[in-house]
């Protein structure tokens, strides 16, 4: 470890010219990755490693949930926010008023008002983590919960609410796949960045033979880069770091070392 970066043999920090991002391209002209691009003169390409596949009204229906008989919604995503009033819309429930929406970001309750009238609504936002949302969760103990969310998702909240006795129902409402990228066969990059256990997933639905060889590894937070490991890839680049708290910030460090510049 060396100036807070993760360098797990000194024989893989080669020059770096091309890095594919798992992720949709940003449509703000001014992200990080344009800059970073740019001041390094390096190729950076942009792919979704998974994709959103909507539940059904059918498959909802199964499971039994009773959107009206809960008093409140736990929403940790954009996903979540579109899906559950599309299936709210289907299921023709109209959301009472006094519906109370537990945001895992001000980012998310924001994007409510793309629905309702947010200001006329008992919105409850954490700060950006799912620890953040629990610590909000733990003054409202009182409420019954609705929690949407995809077949794949992180434990913490509904063990919270198990674990603390809450009463509350879980509803799978859309679905992360993996996308289809049997077009990058061929094509190699210099580091893959990685922000989801999905994305690492989605590399061997689509390459299920994938040897990384000379490929440098990225991973943003503790769950990407456990599943790195437990994919047995080798991890180069973990963000966040202490001094690079973004995933660009991390990459910039790695970049700056292996092409030996200050």
């Amino acid at each position: 470890m060396s100036d807070e970066l993760l360098v797990t043999d000194k024989e893989r920090l080669t020059r770096v010219s091309s890095i594919l991002v798992s992720q949709p391209e940003p449509s703000d002209p001014k992200s990080p990755y344009y800059a970073l691009a740019k001041k390094y003169d390096i190729k950076v390409d942009f792919r979704p490693f998974i994709q959103i596949d909507p539940v059904d009204i059918k498959e909802f229906r199964k499971q039994k949930v009773d959107i009206l008989s809960h008093s409140a919604v736990i929403l940790t995503s954009r996903n979540a926010v579109d899906h559950f009033f599309r299936l709210a819309a289907e299921s023709k429930v109209e959301i009472p008023s006094d519906m109370k929406y537990f945001c895992i970001s001000e980012q998310t309750a924001n994007y409510l008002q793309k629905y309702i009238v947010i200001r006329k609504r008992k919105i409850f936002t954490g700060v950006r983590t799912a620890a953040d949302l629990i610590t909000v969760l733990k003054k409202h103990k009182n409420e019954k919960y609705l929690f949407p969310c995809s077949n794949i998702r992180k434990d913490d909240i509904p063990n919270f609410l198990k674990d603390s006795g809450y009463d509350f129902n879980e509803a799978i409402i859309y679905k992360t796949v993996a996308s289809d990228l049997s077009d990058l066969a061929d094509v190699n990059y210099d580091i893959i960045a990685f922000y989801s256990p999905s994305g690492i997933n989605s590399l061997f639905v689509n390459f299920p033979d994938f040897k990384q060889n000379k490929t440098r590894i990225a991973a943003f937070g503790p769950t990407t880069s456990k599943a790195v490991k437990e994919a047995n890839l080798i991890l180069d680049i973990q963000a966040p770091l202490p001094n690079a708290p973004s995933m660009t910030g991390a990459l910039e460090l790695y970049i700056k070392k292996a092409n030996g510049l200050k």
